[in-house]
């Protein structure tokens, strides 16, 4: 397994974790029910370091693939710093998770505070969320690329050349 590999293996679960997490706390809170809360927090804790992952897999990702053909710098430059951004707020999230569990345990009236601060944070990161998943993806997916166009005239060639192909066989 090399450094490509192993990002793509551990870059999912902090999007992934972080939009479950929501949903998790969402529920904990209109219930009013701290397990479901503090499953919500554990959660984000595991986002957060996998985030870490993510950001120590990411050099090495980008060293196998950067001199690919159609990937360019530009565009793995541009994932890394939305990455970086979301690592930080990922790590505020985790840290104010591990914060609201020990307030959960202390039965801390702070901790209903602290909780919807998660929240707010967690509803604003998605915007990163979806920035980093889609600046990640268009590093190998070039058809999600804002500058992809492909001509009708193009797929009608490479169609033509399938049916001539399969013709001759």
């Amino acid at each position: 397994m090399n450094d490509a590999h192993l990002h793509m293996v551990v870059n999912h679960f902090p999007i992934i974790g972080t939009i479950f997490g929501i949903g998790i706390l969402v529920t904990g809170l209109l219930l009013k029910n701290n397990s479901v809360k503090n499953t919500a927090y554990v959660i984000f804790v595991i986002a957060a370091i996998f985030g870490i992952l993510s950001m120590s897999t990411g050099e090495g990702a980008e060293e196998i693939v950067e001199d690919y053909p159609g990937i360019g710098k530009s565009i793995i430059h541009e994932h890394e710093e939305l990455a970086e951004k979301l690592a930080l707020v990922l790590d505020v999230m985790g840290g104010l998770s591990l914060l609201a569990i020990f307030l959960s345990f202390k039965k801390s009236s702070k901790e209903k505070f602290v909780s919807f601060l998660i929240l707010s944070i967690g509803i604003v990161s998605l915007f990163l969320i979806q920035k980093v998943g889609t600046s990640g993806g268009e590093i190998r997916h070039t058809e999600i690329r804002a500058d992809s166009t492909i001509s009708s005239s193009a797929t009608d060639n490479s169609s033509n050349k399938n049916e001539n192909k399969e013709a001759n066989e």
